[in-house]
């Protein structure tokens, strides 16, 4: 974490760690075996024979207290609709509260849920007691009860009431919820949003109010509303058997929030991270971040994956056992690493809310662990200079190795595999290198053969990019060459689909260049990642600086002077105040729109389907004209800035007026 420190210090506006969502189990011990369950009501109760209707006795009673309840307290009880997202449904209710300032329950769901119960059975044959039953533990569906709370400590919270024998009790808590309250009652200013604090007066108080959330504070608030609104129990049971509740932590999630003092710079490092992740969050990187063991029987899977979820923002997870990593970003102002566990035995936890602490300090190492992992890639500040170095030879006694050509698709194979494969036990052999390459890329045999990886690897080694395992004929991939290997490879990728294309134009308009012989091939390649290794080993004649246009968009003044606006507009983006994203996020949408329908519209065949790409493409320059009137209005930019921009969009809607007059069909 201190080295993401010093690289973006100076774009965080504070960063803060605590819990977010945790579930807790509520349970009673001496009512959860079936022995229990016979001396609760046989030796306290002196009940005879203990059958069904004993046991549904307790929840009748529990139901119709349930119903009064509800009824004294005015209280809405409703039964669930499938399909339906109760915290969505009870929103209303809960604003109602805040605005009011009142604690207490303010909505009961009803559920058919499956959960733990007791099966009463009279036995086979007969025996000397005729009062003697079978219970047994089983699964079962019966009614649950959801209380949504609002607590004056802990905030908002979920309790889950089981209303069969043994009675087990949910809860559902939020970290941020708990922050609020303390800030609320320390009187220090803040934004929030959702699921996390955007801005505040005092980040150390923020912290500290964050650190404060112990188990003795969560162990009183459940004691009081299981108390309030759970099963209820005489004096009798109370006195007869202990019925004191144990809390078990089943999930939990840590993270860490880092708020930047603008938006633009998190979308693009979270672009980094996440291509960074696949490619580099191998099993035994992964491993590593959780603080596991990594062996044969290690359960679960080990995978990188990125998802986009419901609420419309990506999601990169890295799982491993029963645990998962996520790191996304949201409302484009933070960037939030949350690790969480659905069973604190894979971390080596006892699940006792009492180990609360420890839980904390486990689960804040991981998401510092994963910082550092971010940290250690992105920096690469440092090395912008590296493509050079790499282009040029070495010397190594009285040879002379040739540099390292980025566009040379043998070396981004070969730099792929091995960051992939990361640091194998032994080091990489030759000709397995050239096995994953020929299975991988589907290279034909012929087209890489052994010698060639073994003439590719010396070059790597030359440079200090990979190392020998003493005196065997095996490579490995040191921990320093990780970082320059993946700065390679990542931007050599973007960089080879740009220079094919410039090939290809020169291979199709030979007149515009010098020319010179060469052995390319005749087909055009489909896929630049797959091509042929000969392809590749001769460079295009193209004069320095000069890129030739491959498509009929690129030959328009209107394209050439759109994309000119669309880096305008992106200035103007970078220099709005926090809180206008709105007018950030239109202003992006109808430059960029403007671009897009161009091109569009200039490889479409018939003038009519290119007049209406054109058409919508001067809409969007009118609409990118009033939201720079709105921000001028509201004194967000310069009238001069404004004056200047619009005259640009302006000189658009006219060429984009000539183009679509042009090309209408005559009536």
């Amino acid at each position: 974490m201190d080295t993401f420190a010093k690289l973006f210090g100076s774009l965080v506006s504070f960063v803060y760690h605590c819990f977010d969502r945790i579930v807790i189990l509520g349970y009673l011990p001496l009512l959860t075996r079936p022995e229990n369950i016979a001396y609760f009501f046989r030796d306290v109760h002196q009940v005879g024979a203990i059958t069904k209707e004993v046991l549904r006795q307790r929840t009748d009673d529990y139901i119709r207290w349930l119903d009064s309840f509800a009824r004294n307290h005015k209280v809405p009880i409703e039964w669930a609709q499938k399909g339906v997202r109760k915290e969505d449904y009870v929103l209303p209710r809960l604003r109602q509260m805040e605005r009011s300032r009142r604690f207490g329950v303010y909505f009961i769901f009803k559920s058919m849920e499956v959960g733990p119960s007791f099966r009463v059975t009279s036995p086979k044959y007969p025996t000397k007691d005729p009062n003697y039953r079978i219970i047994a533990a089983q699964k079962s569906r019966y009614t649950h009860v959801y209380f949504y709370i609002r607590d004056e400590v802990v905030g908002p919270m979920v309790m889950c009431v089981g209303t069969f024998l043994p009675f087990r009790i949910s809860y559902w808590l939020n970290g941020h919820s708990f922050i609020e309250r303390e800030l609320l009652r320390e009187k220090v200013r803040y934004r929030k949003d959702d699921n996390a604090f955007l801005s505040t007066a005092d980040p150390e108080a923020l912290q500290a109010a964050a650190d404060r959330l112990s188990a003795g504070i969560i162990r009183k608030r459940l004691d009081y509303w299981t108390l309030l609104a759970g099963p209820k129990f005489s004096k009798k049971d109370r006195d007869g058997i202990n019925l004191s509740r144990h809390y078990s932590v089943q999930q939990v999630e840590y993270c860490r929030n880092l708020i930047f003092r603008r938006n633009y710079p998190i979308h693009k490092l979270f672009e980094r991270s996440c291509d960074m992740g696949l490619l580099r969050l191998v099993p035994d990187k992964i491993t590593e971040i959780f603080g596991f063991r990594l062996h044969k029987r290690l359960s679960g899977k080990l995978q990188t994956v990125l998802e986009k979820i419901d609420h419309g923002h990506h999601v990169l997870r890295a799982c491993a056992k029963n645990a998962v990593f996520r790191m996304y970003e949201k409302y484009a102002t933070y960037l939030r690493l949350e690790a969480l566990s659905n069973n604190l035995k894979d971390f080596g936890q006892r699940k006792s809310l009492d180990n609360l602490p420890s839980i904390r300090k486990t689960l804040a190492a991981v998401t510092d662990r994963f910082a550092g992992f971010e940290a250690e890639a992105l920096n690469v500040h440092v090395d912008f200079p590296l493509f050079q170095r790499m282009a040029l030879p070495i010397v190594m006694g009285r040879t002379k190795v040739p540099g390292i050509k980025i566009h040379d698709t043998r070396m981004i194979r070969l730099m792929e595999v091995l960051l992939h494969g990361g640091t194998k036990i032994g080091g990489w052999r030759a000709a397995d290198i050239r096995q994953i390459i020929l299975t991988t890329f589907s290279v034909q045999p012929t087209a890489y053969s052994l010698n060639q990886v073994r003439y590719d690897l010396r070059k790597l080694k030359a440079h200090g990019l990979i190392e020998r395992d003493g005196k065997r004929y095996a490579y490995a991939l040191p921990r320093r060459a990780t970082k320059p290997l993946f700065f390679l490879s990542s931007s050599t990728n973007a960089f080879v689909v740009r220079w094919r294309t410039a090939c290809s134009i020169s291979r199709r308009n030979p007149s515009s260049h010098r020319q010179r012989r060469s052995r390319l091939p005749t087909g055009e390649p489909t896929n630049p990642f797959n091509t042929s290794s000969s392809y590749w080993q001769h460079e295009p004649s193209v004069e320095q600086g000069e890129i030739p246009m491959a498509f009929d968009h690129e030959k328009l003044d209107v394209y050439q002077l759109a994309i000119d606006f669309v880096a305008r507009a992106n200035d103007l983006i970078e220099r709005l105040p926090r809180g206008r994203g709105y007018l950030a996020d239109q202003l992006q949408r109808a430059a960029l729109s403007i671009v897009l329908n161009i091109a569009e519209g200039a490889g479409k065949f018939s003038p009519a389907d290119k007049a209406v790409f054109y058409t919508r493409a001067r809409a969007s320059a009118t609409e990118s004209a009033a939201v720079l009137d709105v921000c001028r209005k509201l004194n967000l930019i310069a009238l001069t800035s404004t004056d200047d921009n619009k005259a640009i969009l302006e000189r658009i809607a006219q060429m984009l007026t000539k183009l679509i007059k042009s090309r209408r069909p005559a009536e």
